[in-house]
């Protein structure tokens, strides 16, 4: 194909988009590398304010300590459990809320979903909400962190969009073998819907691990702290781990502590970066076709 010859005017403003591209990139991802090279620096230099586009004197200390520290420990399998749980929780009720609604024969399907959107707009509160949470003996368990949330509103209506666009001669090819609501939707509409349920989890799976609000009202046991809490008091309340706690007597205390809540946001960010990769072929494709239609 021969090559069409662009105009002065079209080379500059492809000029100008790559370095404004560029620029987005740099302030986008700036501070996480800030937040990197801080953990693995030294902690008097990072005082200093040495640290600015390298690590300076580069250690592990502080992920030595965040490691091995059994309150974050704990606070990490918390968080991995109510992520897990949560999601699942999410996705189940989810999918089974969204596949009626995407049957055009199923009665009542307006008023349903005039209703259900209702609630994207109103809520009863944060009080009703809890003492609604009290009453229901859910204090201070994994069930005031997942049940209260089980469905997000707007992430159903998606995937009720995505099943409305699964031909309806496949439902009727299986209730002419013999199939019932439950197989179909087991056998037919999950495998088929794949990509908006990787994307709905992945959304779920973020906002479980990166909620804090919940487990800050409803949790009591400080062993039953997810991470973010754990973050959050160290970040703005200044509550140290318990490993840093022993050191008060050390010079460099404050130092090696600022530091500590750097490692620990890294800790904290990191397996939602690692799973990422996995479902991002998935993320794009689900979020594009649970669109196309309201």
């Amino acid at each position: 194909m021969k090559h069409i010859k662009q105009s002065f005017g079209s080379k500059v403003f492809d000029i100008i988009n790559v370095l404004l591209m560029i620029l987005l990139i740099v302030i986008t991802l700036y501070p996480f590398y800030y937040i990197i090279i801080v953990s693995l620096s030294d902690g008097k230099a990072v005082m200093k304010g040495l640290v600015k586009l390298r690590p300076v004197g580069i250690n592990f200390k502080s992920y030595s300590i965040v490691l091995k520290d059994p309150y974050i420990g704990t606070a990490y399998l918390n968080t991995i459990l109510y992520t897990t749980f949560g999601t699942f929780i999410n996705i189940l009720f989810s999918t089974l809320c969204a596949y009626p609604l995407s049957r055009k024969n199923f009665f009542g399907k307006r008023i349903f979903t005039v209703m259900i959107v209702f609630t994207m707009f109103f809520s009863g509160g944060l009080i009703p909400t809890y003492l609604t949470v009290q009453k229901l003996g859910m204090l201070d368990t994994i069930w005031a962190l997942v049940l209260p949330g089980a469905i997000n509103t707007y992430n159903m209506i998606i995937i009720r969009t995505f099943f409305q666009d699964i031909p309806a001669e496949l439902h009727e090819s299986a209730y002419i073998d013999g199939a019932n609501d439950i197989k179909i939707f087991a056998k037919i509409i999950l495998p088929l819907s794949k990509p908006i349920i990787a994307t709905m989890t992945l959304f779920y799976a973020v906002g479980h691990w990166n909620s804090f609000f919940s487990a800050l009202i409803y949790l009591n046991e400080r062993e039953k702290y997810p991470l973010q809490i754990v973050l959050r008091n160290m970040v703005v309340s200044g509550e140290l781990t318990s490993q840093s706690n022993q050191m008060g007597a050390a010079a460099d205390f404050l130092a090696i502590d600022t530091t500590i809540k750097y490692a620990v946001i890294i800790v904290a960010t990191l397996p939602i970066l690692v799973v990422y990769p996995f479902v991002q072929k998935y993320f794009v494709k689900g979020v594009m076709i649970g669109s196309l239609k309201g």
